[in-house]
């Protein structure tokens, strides 16, 4: 289980990115996190994932391990071969370089993506650089996975791609994305930000079909309700 707990931060030019959040997300529960540009999704994201230091507030994790993968897969693909890229944490954290490819393997050939492995990151596509920076992160075995706009700037096929896997995904899932759509076919509940705060919460698709709601957040109405 993931608690958050009046959640507050101030970025140093003084705007105030999160003001009092607090939910709950249960163990292998896939919730959606959305709202407009500068909501706080973001912000939100990397303090779960430590990346962020809490100033007030509080965030339970019972032991579990978290995985991020950013908005941008270019700002997690450093290595010179997608090998070298999904074994690197495995390597850091102290496993020996064979122990971890072939670890790296495993993670690869389950994503249908084993073809790549020798490949640059810089080569390849958006969707396949998404898929190998989700590999990235499910090669250390996170317990909850973070994911900023898994879908940004794929094409429809990548984008399903990426879909099915977070769909047919065992780990409990926080998906912060603008793509309401894609979030229904994903996800069962969703929390809403608005200005830092959470504006509403509730299950999915009941809570996406209140036009009113969304509107008053800067959403739209996803397309298949439009």
């Amino acid at each position: 289980m993931l608690e958050v707990h009046d959640l507050h931060y101030r970025y140093e030019d003084g705007h105030e990115a999160l003001r009092g959040i607090t939910f709950t997300l249960n163990d292998g529960e896939k919730t959606a996190l959305v709202g407009a540009n500068g909501s706080g999704k973001s912000t939100l994201l990397l303090h779960i994932a430590g990346a962020l230091k809490i100033q007030t507030g509080r965030i339970y994790l019972n032991g579990q391990k978290t995985g991020l993968i950013f908005q941008d897969a270019d700002d997690e693909l450093l290595m010179p071969s997608v090998i070298e890229d999904v074994s690197f944490s495995l390597i850091a954290a102290g496993m020996n370089p064979k122990s971890a490819h072939e670890r790296a393997n495993e993670i690869l050939s389950s994503l249908g993506i084993s073809h790549l492995a020798s490949r640059p990151p810089h080569r390849l596509s958006g969707g396949e650089k998404r898929m190998v920076t989700i590999a990235g992160v499910l090669v250390s075995e996170p317990d909850v996975l973070l994911l900023d706009e898994p879908t940004a700037g794929l094409d429809p096929r990548a984008r399903r791609r990426v879909i099915n896997f977070l769909r047919e995904s065992e780990k409990t899932i926080l998906l912060a994305s603008h793509d309401l759509d894609m979030t229904l076919d994903v996800c069962t509940r969703a929390i809403i930000l608005h200005n830092g705060a959470v504006s509403a919460e509730g299950e999915l698709p009941e809570l996406f079909m209140n036009q009113e709601l969304l509107e008053a957040n800067g959403l739209e109405l996803p397309l298949r309700y439009s």
